[in-house]
């Protein structure tokens, strides 16, 4: 029987290219969107060209309070698709980006940040544990923003949501660990994806400054990221957990820095 995953934020971006890396392995998936219904179905039909298949479903991650309807719709979608009662992988990708200085972060800013990028995984994580399978594996998408390599103005409140799920990746870690369910981060740097509203499709003078700084000489693309989570929940890493890792091509590395 095919592993399945369950991945959110994968309308678009990371959370679609790891729904179409995991097809390549063989991997099916439950991929949620929010109001973007047209994309992931895209993301869909990308994954049965690979001989996988993809079920959509509709996903606030930033509403804690639906979270157990979710998992229920999750448990009926498995008996009916798959005959299964339980799933194999869970990515927390779905994620927000609008960039504030530190002085002009609005509470409101920072309530949202907190209800997608930590309490959402924290709380969506503990409503679907109960249908992860024993020797499972869990991939939480943080941001290299956390670490010198990626930090800049205008992201305070991003990076310290990040920061948190950084150390609560260690904390699942080692209560998950009893039943053989790995947990690691993936910390992507700059990233061609549509978060922030497209920014670098808008603004890309900002590209060459970041390549410039890069030691691989190019701007990540969402395909790069989501090889390194297929690869980070696959057996390969059966013995790696708790652990942060960058995929950044080498952020701030370049000679030319």
């Amino acid at each position: 029987m095919s592993k399945i995953a369950i991945i959110t934020g994968a309308s678009s971006g990371i959370g679609g290219a790891a729904a179409i890396a995991l097809a390549e392995r063989g991997v099916d998936s439950i991929v949620t969107y929010h109001s973007h219904e047209e994309r992931v179905l895209e993301i869909v039909a990308a994954v049965k060209e690979r001989g996988a298949r993809a079920i959509p479903l509709r996903l606030d991650v930033g509403l804690s309070a639906s979270f157990k309807a979710f998992k229920d719709e999750v448990a009926a979608v498995l008996e009916r698709e798959w005959q299964a009662r339980s799933f194999d992988y869970l990515v927390n990708n779905a994620g927000i980006l609008q960039m504030a200085s530190f002085e002009e972060t609005t509470e409101e800013l920072f309530d949202m940040y907190h209800r997608v990028m930590f309490k959402g995984p924290y709380f969506l994580t503990q409503a679907l544990l109960p249908l992860l399978a024993d020797g499972g594996a869990i991939v939480n998408v943080t941001s290299n923003a956390v670490s010198r390599s990626g930090m800049g103005p205008g992201t305070s409140a991003y990076a310290a949501m990040k920061g948190a799920l950084t150390t609560l990746t260690s904390c699942m870690a080692i209560e998950f660990g009893g039943r053989g369910i790995r947990v690691n981060a993936i910390a992507p740097g700059a990233t061609r994806t549509r978060i922030a509203d497209d920014a670098y499709d808008k603004y890309p003078v900002l590209i060459q400054a970041i390549v410039d700084k890069t030691a691989l000489g190019r701007l990540g693309q969402a395909d790069d990221v989501a090889a390194a989570i297929a690869a980070v929940l696959s057996d390969d890493f059966r013995w790696v957990t708790g652990q942060s890792i960058e995929v950044s091509g080498g952020a701030k590395m370049s000679m030319t820095s």
